[in-house]
């Protein structure tokens, strides 16, 4: 699969990169007006990246879920926070389907060790809830359970794309945590946003970029594309 604008594809990464790291420094600097601007900025132009290198649109759906979840949280409050929530949630559901299409089903070998990272998955979400349930609003309970379900089904099915999406399904459930600890008003990291928004950050670039990857539109290293020549070059004096 070809990218649909080459040209586009190296500045839109730069620009991700920029955006990432003035935000992350607003963060850690205070400048809260930089941050609000830069955070809702990041998710749509990694979803241009992603067309751009000739994603799947669905990716770029699930990148822009992302956009939707990362407003509403910013706006603040319950209601904001429960439809960021849910925006969130659309994204990972984007993101199980891209596996289910992209993905590879594990081989007879690996099955064995497939359902040892389901029982491994399965219980950091059983443990994770049960820890933070009786600190969660009563409000809030149900629907964070149902989240992390969720989310945690996403970064077990990111297991099919390759190592690196699930470092960013793994990515994804540290970032949520810290964001449900300091719900559930828990001893927090130091400068805990900065904590949030770096592991979210690299969460969705590594995704991306796994859903890339199993859906044959990563670009090709040198030795790969070296390789590719030569076998061209090898039909052609045939």
């Amino acid at each position: 699969m070809r990218a649909r604008w080459p040209r586009a594809v190296r500045p839109l990464l730069w620009a991700f990169a920029a955006l990432a790291v003035v935000h992350l420094g607003a963060l850690l600097g205070g400048v809260t007006i930089v941050g609000q601007i830069t955070k809702p900025a990041l998710m749509p132009v990694l979803a241009a990246y992603a067309l751009a290198r000739g994603g799947p649109p669905l990716l770029a759906g699930a990148l822009l879920c992302g956009f939707g979840g990362d407003t509403f949280l910013q706006i603040g409050g319950d209601v904001a926070f429960l439809v960021g929530m849910g925006s969130f949630a659309a994204g990972h559901v984007c993101y199980l389907l891209l596996f289910a299409r992209h993905g590879a089903a594990p081989e007879a070998g690996w099955r064995g060790r497939t359902v040892a990272a389901a029982a491994a998955y399965a219980a950091l979400l059983a443990g994770t809830v049960v820890l933070l349930w009786p600190d969660l609003p009563a409000d809030l309970r149900i629907p964070v359970a149902g989240y992390s379900l969720l989310l945690t089904a996403m970064a077990f099915g990111a297991l099919r794309a390759g190592a690196l999406a699930a470092a960013g399904g793994l990515l994804f459930l540290l970032s949520d945590t810290l964001i449900a600890s300091g719900i559930a008003h828990w001893p927090q990291l130091p400068a805990p946003q900065f904590c949030i928004m770096l592991t979210y950050a690299a969460a969705q670039y590594a995704l991306s970029c796994g859903v890339l990857r199993a859906a044959g539109t990563a670009p090709r290293t040198a030795p790969e594309a070296g390789a590719a020549r030569a076998r061209v070059a090898g039909r052609t004096a045939a």
